[in-house]
């Protein structure tokens, strides 16, 4: 779906800066799009210096599509008018899930292109800017940094009531895995120490390939790809947590003892309505066996409050669960009412100051866990892969418990070579960073 006229012949080669909102899943997306457009385009990191932007979009739940529209509006007011001849073009999921009607909201907007198009990106620019297409047997990637995400699917196949994810990206497809295999030794070669496993739901991988291979084979496969130190699991469902799994998990040294299983919730009745399994006895059951297979693994998971009809009694038992569980990290979201799912239609919608209310009882409790876990690595020697600086210049990196972007990150006395493992001694911790000293 494009609104594309195309313009004379650019003197040079136009400028594209790629913006990414939203979840890793995004970021691979906006990876891909980055390496089929840079055969035709220059690539920029700084929107001042770009003939095109390209906002890879956010549309999950109703404030990442707020986040979105701000940032195209911003785009089409200020930024496209202060350069005659700047073009903003709108990708992701917003266009996928919103389709026509962003065309007639959105006039300045110069093309949408939704998530099943992406592929054809580069031609779509083309016709904007009238640059010559380079036609090139490309990398799927970019050169990464120390850490690369590796999507193993899209789509999903559940029909969890609160989520707009099947509408956006349609079905779930598994990635076959010789193809992940070769693009894991791609990003490994290119500099990552760390790929970390993401799809809407990486546990069920496999499950619509020949022969219906399952997790625990791809990532025995990924284990062995040469010079890869860390591989991390997010995204995993509970019930593809199987002993075979584990099993694997415990034994490849590179696999990192870190596992994110998103719950939502700890109430049969909530995750019934959720359509979803399990309740907060049986995933205590699954946490104690998780930890008896890898003793001191870090767990993360995610939770929503204020579900249609819970009750205060649901509100208590999450928070019990949490406790018992003792997560090391947990994100709370309060329930956001998408647009055309099922659970937005439920009777006995809790109030939205009740629902935040919730949250924040529950992001209390977690962080009143989660960084009592962290204050006790005070003392520990750990193994840290060193990720470079952040924004204000400190050296950073992260320990095998910390997954990017969201766990926190270990703050490093001096600077090492980013990509480098060191041994670093915790020295204090501030929330859910440490700080540490770099022993070699």
């Amino acid at each position: 779906m494009t609104s594309a006229t195309p313009k004379d012949a650019a003197a040079t080669v136009p400028a594209v800066c790629i913006l990414t909102l939203g979840c890793p899943k995004n970021e691979v997306d906006s990876d891909r799009m980055a390496a089929s457009l840079a055969p035709s385009f220059s690539l920029v990191d700084d929107l001042a210096d770009a003939d095109v932007a390209v906002v890879n979009t956010c549309s999950f739940i109703r404030e990442a599509t707020e986040e979105s529209i701000g940032v195209v509006l911003d785009l089409t007011g200020s930024w496209k008018t202060e350069r005659p001849g700047r073009i903003v073009v709108v990708a992701g999921c917003m266009p996928a899930r919103y389709g026509d009607e962003l065309a007639g909201a959105m006039p300045e907007v110069d093309a949408f292109v939704p998530v099943a198009d992406e592929e054809n990106l580069a031609r779509v620019i083309v016709g904007l800017t009238g640059a010559a297409l380079v036609v090139t047997t490309t990398p799927p990637r970019t050169t990464p940094g120390p850490s690369a995400y590796l999507q193993v699917s899209d789509g999903c196949h559940r029909r969890c009531t609160f989520c707009a994810i099947p509408d956006i990206r349609g079905d779930y497809r598994s990635r076959p895995l010789a193809e992940l295999v070769v693009e894991a030794e791609f990003l490994v070669a290119g500099g990552a120490r760390e790929l970390v496993l993401v799809g809407q739901d990486v546990s069920a991988w496999g499950h619509d390939l020949p022969g219906a291979p399952v997790l625990a084979e791809l990532v025995q496969a990924l284990a062995r790809v040469q010079d890869l130190t860390w591989i991390r699991l997010m995204y995993v469902q509970p019930d593809g947590i199987t002993p075979e799994l584990l099993e694997v998990m415990s034994e490849a040294s590179n696999v990192v003892h870190y596992l994110d299983m998103p719950l939502q919730h700890a109430s049969r009745d909530v995750l019934r309505r959720m359509g979803r399994r399990g309740d907060g006895a049986e995933f205590l059951r699954l946490i104690h066996v998780i930890r008896s297979y890898m003793p001191g693994i870090a767990l993360r998971t995610t939770l929503i409050s204020g579900f249609p009809g819970e009750t205060r009694d649901d509100a208590r038992r999450v928070q019990g669960f949490l406790r018992d569980a003792d997560f090391d990290y947990v994100g709370v979201f309060p329930y956001s009412p998408e647009e055309g799912t099922p659970a937005a239609a439920m009777p006995d919608q809790v109030p939205a100051r009740t629902r935040r209310a919730r949250a924040q009882r529950l992001r209390d409790i977690a962080d009143e866990l989660g960084t009592a876990r962290v204050a006790r690595l005070a003392g520990a020697t750990l193994e840290v892969l060193v990720e470079g600086l952040d924004d204000e210049g400190t050296p950073v990196g992260r320990h095998r418990g910390q997954a990017p972007e969201v766990d926190g990150v270990v703050a490093l006395d001096r600077e090492s070579p980013a990509g480098t493992m060191a041994r670093v001694e915790i020295v204090d911790t501030l929330g859910y960073d440490l700080i540490g000293e770099v022993r070699s």
